[in-house]
């Protein structure tokens, strides 16, 4: 429309600046309108031709590419990237992210696949032939991080590169037995990257923050991360299968190992650490220069506890899926939803935990580790009483939320109680008690019947045991000679010894 047949506008309240009188016909202003400018300062460039479609596409990379730069801020927020915080965070990301998209990628072969009998053979195999190696491998990896002096960054990135090379090969023998063993290689590396991850952190500190919110903050942003993967890799499984979803899987592995190799190179700096050990005798306290540093009572605490509502965890991780098909065989949506309803309780209680305790003040964090206890235990004792898959999704949600409170207060311990020197060492073997704890529970989710109580009966009879176990330790007593409280709160400090 020509300008001078365009409407006018007539203002007759307000004058206009400079004193002319109200009245005056005001033009349009004529072109397109103002371009938005981004919190960056960047005005974005706008297609020589303007349509719907073209300013809907611009208007979504501007919305994305300002979604990255405030996840690049938080990542980096108080001083993380200088201290190389930021780049382990990518690596920890793309550890969750790797386990999300394979088990996406698995969920049809081990769980629905075949009848529920067949299934549940299947999957007792895999987790017996993952059991058995893992509970020999785990007492190793904690001394061998006390040895290893370089290299830290090269192991991570290594656990990376041959999970993608079985993740490659699983995708090749999809159905054959191929499948069993390949995956038991990666467990045992995502845990193995769990463990070594722990030793790592407390080298990559920034000032003004400590251990307890920096291992929080790994784990939320490690959610969010397996919740955006998992969903792409559900889509790749509907486009290319499952031997698709595990070729997705091996780029996210390769992808890991060079966020691994970003890591600051002085986190292979170990002069001056001391390792640990879980066991006390009376004459630990004597030497000063001794090679190892002993773990007080409140440590040890943690240990039990957290050790018992992983435990849980693991149990309902895997026993859900099994009681779920068994009731819901010939309803596949059925299955879905269900499924999806425990896992969201479980993955809603790890964030809300971790956020909690990461706000908390840990005046007592042994109390804080046996109240979470208490709490699995309650909640597994009334899913047995009233057996259903709502009490079975409120045990998860609360069971995932006493975890992550529970691990918060657990390294808010070491922190506390160990000398600097101690921590990476320490760390390193609290992860490997964790994580085999977790696997022992995943055995009994599968080989236990898929019947409500009786699954959450066996379970309540371990965790009040556990809880037990805790309590006497706090106390100073023990049910297991060696692996209780008979020992100091705090231990004195050792120094290495001196040749």
């Amino acid at each position: 429309m020509p300008a001078h047949e365009q409407p006018t506008r007539i203002l007759r309240s307000q004058p206009e600046p400079g004193g002319a009188p109200p009245g005056r016909a005001v033009l349009p202003p004529l072109g397109p309108p103002p371009v938005p400018v981004e919190p960056s300062g960047r005005r974005p460039e706008l297609p020589r031709k303007i349509t719907v479609t073209r300013v809907a596409a611009m208007r979504s990379r501007q919305i994305t590419r300002n979604g990255i730069e405030s996840f690049h801020r938080a990542a980096s927020a108080d001083g993380a990237d200088k201290s190389g915080l930021t780049r382990l965070t990518y690596a920890v990301m793309a550890n969750y992210a790797a386990d999300a998209a394979l088990a996406v990628a698995l969920a049809n072969t081990l769980f629905f696949a075949a009848a529920t009998a067949e299934s549940r053979s299947n999957v007792a195999l895999y987790l017996l032939i993952t059991v058995a190696p893992f509970a020999v491998i785990a007492p190793v990896i904690g001394p061998l991080l006390d040895r290893v002096q370089r290299g830290r960054r090269w192991a991570l990135a290594g656990s990376f590169a041959v999970r993608a090379v079985l993740a490659v090969v699983m995708a090749l023998n999809f159905d054959t037995w191929l499948l069993y063993p390949c995956a038991l290689g990666i467990l045992v590396l995502s845990k193995s990257f769990g463990v070594l991850k722990a030793a790592v952190t407390p080298r990559v500190l920034p000032t003004g923050l400590n251990l307890v919110r920096t291992n929080s903050r790994l784990t939320v942003f490690g959610l969010v991360a397996s919740g955006v993967v998992g969903t792409l890799a559900s889509g790749v499984t509907l486009l290319a299968g499952s031997a698709g979803a595990l070729l997705f899987t091996a780029l996210v592995m390769l992808a890991g190992g060079w966020l691994c190799l970003r890591i600051p190179s002085w986190v292979e700096v170990t002069e001056g650490e001391v390792p640990t050990t879980l066991l006390y005798t009376q004459s630990a306290d004597q030497p000063a220069t001794r090679r190892r540093q002993s773990l007080g009572r409140t440590v040890l605490t943690g240990l039990w506890g957290n050790g018992t509502i992983r435990l849980v965890t693991g149990f309902l991780t895997l026993f859900a899926a099994f009681v779920v098909k068994a009731h819901t065989e010939s309803a596949p949506l059925e299955q879905v939803a269900m499924l999806g309803l425990v896992g969201a309780g479980a993955g809603l209680g790890s964030f809300v935990g971790n956020a909690a305790g990461a706000r908390l003040q840990m005046g007592r964090p042994d109390a804080v580790v046996l109240r979470c206890v208490g709490a699995g235990l309650a909640v597994s004792v009334v899913a047995a009483l009233l057996p259903g898959i709502a009490t079975a999704a409120l045990a998860a949600l609360v069971a995932s939320a006493a975890s992550g409170l529970a691990k918060v207060s657990l390294d808010a311990t070491l922190q506390r109680d160990l000398p600097e020197a101690s921590r990476a060492s320490a760390f390193g073997r609290s992860e490997t008690v964790l994580q085999v704890s977790w696997v022992f529970g995943g055995a009994l989710g599968v080989l236990l019947p898929p019947i409500y109580w009786v699954g959450f009966t066996v379970v309540s009879v371990l965790a009040a045991a556990g809880l037990a176990q805790s309590i006497i330790t706090s106390r100073g007593g023990s049910l297991l000679p060696g692996l209780g409280g008979v020992r100091p709160r705090r231990p004195a400090p050792s120094r290495p010894r001196v040749r």
